[in-house]
């Protein structure tokens, strides 16, 4: 059935249907009219599989898309228009350019933290490239998974954009396929199989990651506003975002004072029982909710560290006195526990970083323009955001991707668009 998928869409793309312009603005109207449609019943799966509350599920998942294909909608005559190239004078008379040709058919391959977010937004540059695509949803997520397969078919082109559902065979069959671009949302130890599988074919992969963001808290900051900032990005979710905070780097003496406004911050956002909050999400499954709880050692808990394994519920828990050894700095969190760490300088903070394995992002909270000039230069880092953690992720002119462990690849906006084409060099030199 899979080969038969991935034939029907490679015959359609090799029929020209998915190259002109109007059939990708469609397929994007389309798409926009099938999340704005479908709403109710795209946050009840997304509450059912993550309980997820239906103000952050809206902002963070459906108009997270919504806002991507409004832009690119708006940019992309510009985006795709063929580029004037200079050429050195000894190639004179002559022209260049450079053309965007669609690849073919993608594969899009989606995780379980944002479900319809990380299915759905890479599609949007995909179909605005011009090309057909097959989305598989996580089946980790199976509400939103049944979801996106029910109402894909009925809004977007059925040949030219298919969805697969199912788990490790269905992706393993998926793999073994020809695709002209592979898509990966998740872990890396996947990524590694994406890799090796795409190897085969000489598949271009693009690998959205993740690993462990730091926060460098400096010493000439209001913490106040930094707990609140923190505690907003690390724990929406239940902190399964991949580009929430990780652990905090505090330097000097911020370490302590922060404690208990991260405390204050936690307790005004979710209340004294964020058990019983209805803005507060639960772990996916037991098999996460029995490695966070085993993080939870890691250190003296400063807020939180009730579970529910029942109700797959870990409070957003705060912890100090953190070993750089402890099991909860050896890994990606990917749940509601921050460990907050002591460093006495920047010096410190930026050898402890550089020491690891390169994060999707970092950030930093200080009013030094030398500061965030030596983080920028002396770290490397998928992003880097200064004063709020995760909002480089919702501005569309800023490419989104990791380095070495965290991923490689970028998207969103102009970059989707290059991810998903072939940058085709174009000179023309006249006969006479």
């Amino acid at each position: 059935m899979i080969p038969d998928v991935v034939s029907r869409l490679r015959k359609s793309f090799a029929s020209g249907r998915t190259k002109p312009l109007s059939w990708r603005r469609e397929q994007l109207g389309a798409l926009k009219r099938m999340l704005l449609k479908q709403e109710d019943d795209f946050l009840a799966a997304l509450h059912t599989d993550l309980a997820k509350n239906a103000t952050e599920a809206r902002r963070t998942e459906l108009m997270f898309i919504v806002n991507e294909v409004d832009d690119t909608l708006e940019h992309l005559d510009e985006w795709l228009a063929p580029q004037p190239a200079g050429l050195p004078e000894r190639l004179l008379p002559a022209e260049g350019r450079v053309v965007r040709e669609p690849l073919g058919v993608a594969l899009i391959i989606g995780p379980w933290n944002y479900p319809l977010h990380l299915a759905l937004a890479p599609l949007v540059g995909v179909l605005a490239a011009g090309n057909a695509a097959v989305v598989k949803p996580s089946e980790l997520s199976p509400t939103v998974s049944a979801a996106i397969a029910r109402h894909v078919p009925a809004y977007l082109d059925p040949e030219a954009v298919a969805v697969v559902e199912g788990a490790i065979p269905e992706t393993t069959e998926l793999l073994e396929q020809h695709f002209d671009h592979i898509f990966y949302t998740g872990n890396g130890v996947v990524g590694r199989i994406v890799m090796t599988a795409a190897a085969k074919h000489l598949t271009p992969v693009a690998l959205e990651l993740g690993g462990k963001s730091p926060v460098i808290v400096d010493t000439d900051v209001d913490l106040l506003v930094v707990a609140q900032r923190i505690v907003d990005t690390k724990f929406m979710n239940a902190g399964q975002t991949c580009v929430a905070p990780d652990y905090v780097l505090a330097i000097g003496d911020t370490a302590a004072q922060l404690e208990p406004l991260l405390t204050e911050a936690l307790h005004a956002k979710f209340g004294d029982d964020p058990a019983a909050s209805p803005d507060y999400g639960r772990i996916v499954n037991t098999r996460h909710f029995d490695r966070l709880s085993h993080l939870l050692a890691g250190g003296r808990v400063v807020t939180g560290g009730q579970t529910d394994r029942a109700a797959k519920f870990i409070a957003p828990t705060v912890l100090a006195d953190v070993a750089p050894d402890a099991p909860v700095m050896g890994e990606e969190i990917f749940g509601p526990i921050l460990p907050v760490l002591a460093v006495s300088s920047l010096d410190d903070a930026i050898a402890f970083i550089t020491g690891r394995d390169k994060p999707l992002a970092l950030y930093a909270f200080t009013g030094s323009e030398a500061v965030k000039q030596r983080i920028l230069t002396e770290t490397s880092s998928g992003a880097v955001t200064f004063g709020m953690p995760v909002l480089h992720l919702v501005a569309p002119e800023l490419p989104f991707g990791g380095v070495g462990e965290s991923g490689m690849g970028r998207y969103h906006g102009k970059y989707s668009i290059d991810t998903f084409s072939n940058l085709k060099a174009v000179l023309d030199k006249p006969l006479s």
